[in-house]
């Protein structure tokens, strides 16, 4: 199947704006459904928990374009088509197959041991104690507040930035950069070239920085591991690497613990059963990736072989994204109330951090930022509730990242 074969593709919407509900309906078409990302990318959508699962661990569902997309030659010829280049056109741990990805990994992976991550857990506190402090002042006097924007944003990027010693003065950067790859509304290809001069500024000067002022931090380890051994680490994958890392570790927290208070705030009673304890916060923090994850949907995989998949086969060399929002919500998995957040019902076998050699090795951090910032947040403030009607909250503007533009709160009654 070629870009300019004729099938019926369902089309994505870049906005994002009803994503489960858009799960609901590629999930009636079928267990795999061909659809057209943003900018007429053509690639095949699961839609189930079991579909997603057998795929992910497949090893012939690769992440690797230049070895196994069929239209990685030609995606020049496509201006619209520029966007993926953020996704794939990169070498890392996401867009690497077989021994290039194992290697990769087993350089990271051991900057997030739970022994490393514990460590932070201090850190982590101290900040989000800063963070309400904040909160408070500006929130006084009844005063509506974006707990997204004073709190959900600022612990995660604080900490990676801390982690991989990241200079005060490319925060702000780095920042924007991780928020102009998540926007899947513009596939313009002034908005790609925008995202390519960014990769191309900020990380340089990240890895500039460390380079002339080493210190205790992961990027300076990997520099160390690049110069002592480029065959490990190329100048190409420390970039792409940091770009990965520092990403998953910023964004997919911010909506983590966005979503949470969302999903709780409208859930007065299980928010009344958490404090009580009669439901763990670990519990919220597993319903609320299960219902509302981070990331929604991840571009690319491809098919190394042709795949069967029920009465449908996937091609060789066609792409495939990986559709965490539609396996979460799969009522043949989670029952027919899989569309409803309960976090009393226990479940953790979600797949949005992954599964396998694929799953994400920054997920005990988000846990740890998580697990700190929503009880402080609801022991600190026990009467915030929204300060806008459900319906008024606003996605961000993509078919991946899976949270709100804004979380506006009254702190207290």
């Amino acid at each position: 199947m070629t870009v300019t074969d004729r099938i019926d593709r369902f089309v994505i919407d870049p906005f994002g704006a009803d994503i489960p509900g858009e799960s609901a309906r590629l999930r009636a078409l079928g267990p795999v459904v061909p659809v057209e990302l943003p900018g007429g990318i053509p690639a095949w959508a699961p839609t189930g928990y079991d579909t997603l699962k057998d795929l992910i661990l497949d090893p012939q569902v690769s992440r690797d374009p230049r070895l196994h997309w069929k239209l990685w030659p030609e995606i020049g010829e496509h201006p619209s088509w520029g966007w993926i280049l953020g996704w794939v056109g990169v070498v890392n741990m996401l867009s690497t197959y077989g021994g290039d990805h194992a290697r990769l990994r087993k350089l990271v992976a051991p900057s997030f041991t739970h022994r490393r991550t514990e460590t932070m857990r201090a850190r982590v506190e101290a900040v989000t104690e800063e963070l309400l402090d904040v909160l408070a002042a500006a929130g006084a006097d009844g005063r509506v507040v974006d707990v997204k924007a004073a709190l959900a944003q600022p612990l995660p990027m604080r900490i990676i930035c801390e982690l991989f010693g990241v200079p005060d003065e490319l925060v702000d950067d780095t920042r924007r950069l991780i928020a102009a790859i998540m926007d899947t509304s513009d596939p313009s290809p002034e908005h790609a070239a925008f995202v390519q001069q960014q990769i191309g500024t900020v990380l340089p000067a990240l890895i500039a920085h460390r380079s002339e002022h080493p210190g205790d931090d992961l990027t300076t380890e990997l520099i160390r591991v690049r110069d002592e051994d480029g065959d490990r680490l190329s100048d190409e994958e420390l970039l792409y690497t940091l770009l990965l890392v520092i990403g998953a570790g910023f964004e997919t927290t911010v909506n983590l613990i966005g979503n949470a208070v969302v999903a709780l705030l409208r859930h007065p009673d299980q928010l009344a059963a958490v404090r009580a304890g009669k439901i763990g916060w670990e519990a919220v923090v597993d319903e609320t990736l299960r219902v509302h994850p981070s990331i929604a949907s991840l571009p690319l995989r491809f098919a190394v072989t042709d795949i069967v998949v029920g009465d449908i086969t996937i091609p060789a060399g066609d792409a495939i994204i990986t559709t965490y929002a539609a396996a979460g919500l799969d009522p043949a998995h989670y029952g027919a109330d899989a569309d409803a957040f309960d976090a009393a019902r226990g479940v953790d076998d979600h797949l949005s951090f992954g599964i396998g050699v694929h799953r994400c090795i920054g997920a005990p951090l988000a846990r740890v930022e998580a697990l700190t910032a929503l009880p402080a947040l609801f022991e600190r403030f026990p009467e915030v509730r929204l300060a806008v009607r459900e319906d008024e909250l606003r996605q961000v503007p993509s078919f991946i990242a899976f949270g709100w533009q804004e979380v506006p709160v009254r702190l207290r009654a």
